[in-house]
């Protein structure tokens, strides 16, 4: 097998988040569900919070930046819509803006994060323009950064 059919191989799953984004509708939303299923599971069982969030986002930007640029390339699109690693990884940053975990911050976790994915508010707009995987990922982190300072507002006064 060539070297650029196993690097494929190995970040097709990493890129669609194990299939969510082949979803026929809203792969994207389909990604941040998975995520926040994962995360959701993660603090019932094992107390997760806001610092081990963060690392789980860090931990996955490398993988997630090289996964999103081989299966980029591979397609010959800009950004195509099955890869949503990046939306997995936004997810788990605006997650780290939460004062507690129950269904309302999921909920709001949620919205915050697929609305500032999609309005790209500046400079996540900017970053998306950044080359291949870098570009994918970045505009995500941003709208996660943006989702969880509201996040974080909303849990200040109590709101969840």
């Amino acid at each position: 097998m060539e070297a650029s059919r196993i690097a494929r191989w190995v970040a097709a799953p990493i890129a669609t988040c194990f299939g969510l984004g082949l979803a026929p509708v809203a792969p994207g939303t389909a990604g941040s569900l998975g995520a926040l299923a994962v995360a959701v599971a993660l603090t019932r069982y094992y107390g997760w919070g806001r610092a081990e969030f963060a690392l789980l986002a860090a931990l996955a930007l490398g993988p997630g930046i090289w996964a999103a640029h081989v299966l980029e390339a591979a397609s010959g699109k800009k950004d195509p819509g099955k890869i949503v690693v990046d939306e997995a990884i936004g997810q788990w940053v605006t997650l780290t803006g939460a004062a507690a975990y129950n269904w309302k911050s999921w909920l709001a976790a949620l919205i915050l994060f697929r609305f500032f994915d999609i309005v790209k508010p500046p400079p996540a707009r900017q970053a998306e323009r950044l080359p291949g995987g870098v570009g994918i990922v970045a505009d995500d982190v941003v709208a996660g950064l943006f989702g969880a300072l509201v996040l974080f507002a909303a849990g200040c006064f109590n709101l969840y």
